[in-house]
């Protein structure tokens, strides 16, 4: 196994043709990262290529522009037999690499299908019938296909494994190495994966000849641009403070340990006026796509998610993360911090830390190594927290309302802080109190679409009721619970 060190270029210059640079100019993509210009002379050479780099290092360019290259002969795909197969661990990141795929594909004439459950077979059968050249999937609903006979892997050119650790935290690599072993023997391979544990190994030294490995933006490496701050609070004050937070002008991803955990907190989050939405495998696929859809269009500027965002899901401009649980292992918590700082922007991770949470944040941050700035807060209005997120807060009567739904649904709570009489119906918007960072709000600007009506906060005690421990949308002891 050899290695390669980086080396930055154009993507001319590292083999790509230039029909498909053309395609990824027109995205404002013209330098290519540390990962891409690694691996992408080896992959367009045709050899076998291990490439390990954290979330967000632009790993699905590096695996994508080298595929559709390898299919651009003229040929097409059978009925049932790709030529070409992406496997990733989520229906999620499967979307966001077919988004990516797309216009690559339409470039070069190929036509491409995704393949997940949680929604109807009938369209992905009917894909492959009519004779996809790519297939991106999930392992699960895949092998359900194959076992149904409407897929045959006889005819796999090139084989993408991606976020291959994430596969095995989930526990697909059983089905991985079944499907792989349908592949032909000579076909192309590329894993990406952040890390490479013992259960990769494994699928290294079985399936890939000869790999060539690069590596670059080890997930062991925190992002300089990615600042690390740990608030240490009562647990009850957990909410005010992600209140406070939230609140602040830009895009918010809050992670919680559990399920029922993030859609308690989506919903306490809406009803206190933060436009939230939830992401958790109890989602149907129709209401991810829809709260995806939400957060990416700005509709809620907020996403309460479990791990299950914690890989492959990009949206732009996320600048702030929260562990409002912490996770219980240092990977986790750096892929969750990966959706902020991503190509070479800011951005800012908190971790909430309870009086029992004290060995275990300190461990956490040890092995993922980092040295956070721990801050005392006890109560939502230290002004650490508009240093960590300036701006205006602002607040929507219901919060998030999907449409159809009505806005005082969530049972938000409209009026205005002021000093005189309060405007009962009118959003509420509150001046940040304290000063931003130097060199700039890294979270000033505009409110997103969807945005937040407006009314100032004073000292008085206008209609609007402030927000305080003890109101029941604030009191709840926890956002942890069944998994």
């Amino acid at each position: 196994m050899t290695t390669h060190s980086l080396d930055a270029r154009t993507f001319d210059a590292l083999g790509v043709p230039a029909a498909l640079s053309s395609v990824l100019a027109d995205r404002g993509i013209t330098v290519p990262t540390p990962i891409q210009a690694a691996t992408l002379p080896d992959s367009f050479a045709g050899r076998d290529v291990l490439g390990r780099g954290r979330t967000g290092s632009g790993k699905t360019y590096a695996f994508l522009l080298p595929l559709v290259a390898r299919l651009s002969d003229g040929r097409r795909a059978a009925s049932r037999r790709p030529r070409a197969l992406i496997l990733a661990p989520t229906r999620e990141l499967v979307g966001q690499i077919h988004a990516a795929l797309q216009p690559l594909a339409a470039q070069a004439g190929l036509s491409s299908i995704t393949v997940f459950g949680g929604v109807g077979q009938h369209p992905q059968v009917t894909g492959l019938r009519k004779g996809a050249d790519i297939v991106v999937a999930c392992p699960g609903r895949l092998e359900d296909l194959i076992g149904q006979g409407h897929c045959d892997l006889g005819a796999v050119e090139v084989t993408v494994l991606d976020e291959a650790d994430h596969m095995a935290d989930l526990g697909f690599l059983p089905s991985v190495r079944r499907l792989l072993d349908r592949t032909p023997a000579g076909g192309q391979r590329l894993l990406f994966s952040a890390t490479l544990d013992k259960a990769i190994d494994v699928i290294v030294k079985r399936f890939l000849v000869d790999p060539v490995t690069h590596q670059a933006d080890s997930v062991q490496s925190p992002i300089a641009s990615m600042a690390h701050h740990v608030l240490h609070l009562h647990r009850e004050q957990r909410l005010a403070v992600l209140i406070e937070l939230t609140s602040a002008p830009g895009r918010t991803v809050v992670f919680t340990r559990t399920k029922h955990g993030a859609k308690a907190l989506a919903r306490q989050l809406n009803r206190s006026g933060v436009p939230s939405v939830e992401l958790h495998g109890n989602l149907g696929q129709n209401a991810r796509t829809r709260n995806l859809d939400a957060f990416h269009g700005g509709a809620a500027s907020t996403l309460v998610a479990t791990d299950i965002a914690a890989r492959g899901i990009h949206v732009d401009d996320v600048s702030l993360v929260v562990h409002a649980d912490p996770p219980v292992e240092h990977k986790a918590y750096l892929h969750r911090s990966g959706r902020t700082a991503r190509a070479g922007a800011a951005g800012t991770v908190i971790t909430l830390m309870t009086d029992d949470q004290v060995r275990d944040v300190r461990s956490l941050t040890r092995l993922a190594g980092i040295n956070p700035v721990t801050t005392k807060v006890r109560d939502s209005g230290h002004p650490i927290l508009v240093e960590l997120a300036p701006g205006e807060r602002t607040l929507v009567p219901g919060g998030y309302a999907p449409v159809g739904r009505p806005a005082d649904e969530a049972g938000g709570r409209s009026g205005t802080r002021g000093n005189g009489a309060g405007s009962n119906g009118g959003g509420r918007k509150r001046s940040g109190r304290g000063r931003g960072r130097s060199g700039g709000s890294r979270r000033g600007g505009a409110p997103q679409p969807g945005g937040r009506s407006s009314g100032k906060r004073g000292a008085g005690s206008g209609g609007g009721t402030r927000r305080g421990s003890g109101s029941s949308a604030h009191s709840a002891a926890g956002f942890s619970g069944r998994r």
